[in-house]
């Protein structure tokens, strides 16, 4: 290129002058959303939505291409458009009824706490449900009718899920899966809409409420030591170093996840079972039945494999809260899979899930018995890189302040008593009865 031509490419009246170049702070946005990107794609829940919502765009797409005619000089006979047409359409049902269930375990368990109305459950509800967790007018009206169309929305995807799988769409009730569809799609958007423009999803200037989080009972304090580097009790082999974990592990692993789950802090029991039963059971159910709907033998077979596929993949939900375990009780990494600690929790979960659970099991024991027999205990040197538990004890409360809920080192919790009530030296009493003498001379 000559200099000339170099000349005018830079003058002013260049249409690729350098006012047309890329900002800084174009630039820095761009750096700001690969790295949100990135952050987002380690969790391995934002990795499952984003393979459910995969799967909802292709299945749908496909049945909107199908409905349309678009797709018919791909599928020129009406018998394999049929075929495409209720295989992507029984997979996108699957799908949004897979979803249904497993968000409806918690739903029903947000309706029971609405109903208790207890100030723990307030605070559970303002954290989900309200803008900034924080206090909003008739919060519970609100919360109702919330609660209510999510509910709406279960069911009619749930009947829209039974017509699609109990008939063949020659014999299927078009006014019925007219009226479920738009009953399910219409409560999921009322649903949406309410939350945001409610009062709920408002910001309104409050004065001090008796049950917001950052408040603390004086009946509530306690004193608590930081313990450094916690391990997991026993290797991931060590499967039978106690009887009773392991067999409860095998025989009733669903149970065994919940109960070990609320005792360490991460959410109601009957929650969790119940949507690990779900995870591990529904698609292989839904898909199951799917193909028995579906006419061609390489669909049929299809399917069943999707099926069993998806619920052997439902084990990662034990990892995903094997990973939250970890992160919260800064328990050792296990870097074995090129550094990366959360893929380990997943595969470990995947091909040893009875092992993984005994051991989580075994190391939430391990620290409830260690706290009971060092919690007097605190203050020797000797004694700082013991292994102790965040978990209450007979005889003392905990309190959770949120900005502790993640925190990534485990707290040993003391009696109080003899912390608080220690009884007064011989000089304080004096300094009293000194000051006791004055004031009646005073008097």
């Amino acid at each position: 290129m000559s200099i000339s031509r170099r000349i005018l490419l830079r003058g002013a009246d260049s249409k690729i002058g350098s006012e047309n170049l890329p900002s800084s702070s174009f630039k820095f946005q761009k750096i700001k959303f690969i790295g949100f990107c990135k952050e987002w794609i380690k969790d391995p829940s934002n990795i499952a939505l984003l393979f459910w919502t995969i799967g909802v765009t292709v299945s749908g797409s496909v049945v909107f291409l199908v409905m349309t005619g678009m797709l018919n000089n791909l599928l020129p006979t009406k018998s394999q458009r049929e075929i495409w047409f209720e295989v992507n359409n029984q997979i996108l049902t699957a799908l949004f009824t897979l979803m249904c269930l497993y968000h409806h375990p918690k739903r029903i368990h947000h309706m029971i706490l609405l109903c208790r109305w207890k100030p723990g459950d307030i605070l559970i509800l303002r954290e989900i449900y309200c803008k900034n967790g924080t206090y909003k007018p008739h919060e519970r009206k609100h919360m109702t009718v919330l609660l209510v169309l999510l509910h709406m929305n279960c069911f009619a995807q749930y009947a829209l899920s039974g017509l699609n799988l109990s008939h063949k769409k020659p014999q299927r009730s078009v006014f019925g899966v007219s009226v479920c569809l738009t009953v399910a799609l219409l409560t999921a958007a009322a649903a949406s809409l309410y939350a945001i423009f409610s009062p709920l999803g408002k910001e309104y200037d409050h004065g001090d409420d008796e049950e917001s989080p950052n408040r603390i009972n004086d009946g509530d304090l306690f004193v608590s030591r930081i313990v450094d580097k916690p391990q997991w009790r026993g290797g991931l082999f060590h499967f039978l170093d106690d009887i009773r974990t392991a067999c409860l592990s095998v025989f009733c692993s669903f149970c065994l996840f919940g109960w070990n789950m609320e005792r360490l802090g991460f959410g109601n029991m009957y929650v969790h079972a119940a949507t690990f039963v779900i995870f591990c059971t529904a698609p292989l159910c839904l898909f199951g039945l799917a193909a028995n709907i579906v006419e061609p033998w390489y669909a049929k077979v299809a399917l069943s494999l999707i099926g069993i596929l998806v619920s052997v993949f439902g084990l990662f939900y034990g990892g995903y809260w094997r990973i939250q375990m970890r992160k919260r009780f800064d328990i050792t990494k296990n870097e074995l899979c090129w550094g990366k600690p959360n893929v380990v929790d997943c595969a470990q979960w995947l091909f040893c899930c009875c092992c993984s659970l005994a051991q989580e099991a075994r190391t939430a024991d391990y620290y409830e018995l260690m706290e009971d027999n060092l919690g007097k205990n605190r203050t020797n040197g000797r004694d700082k890189n013991e292994i102790l538990s965040p978990l209450p004890r007979e005889g003392g409360t905990v309190h959770e302040d949120r900005s502790n809920l993640d925190s990534n080192r485990f707290l040993d919790e003391t009696d109080g008593v003899n912390q608080l009530l220690k009884p007064p030296t011989p000089s304080s009493m004096q300094r009293d009865d000194f000051a006791l003498t004055m004031t009646k001379n005073l008097a």
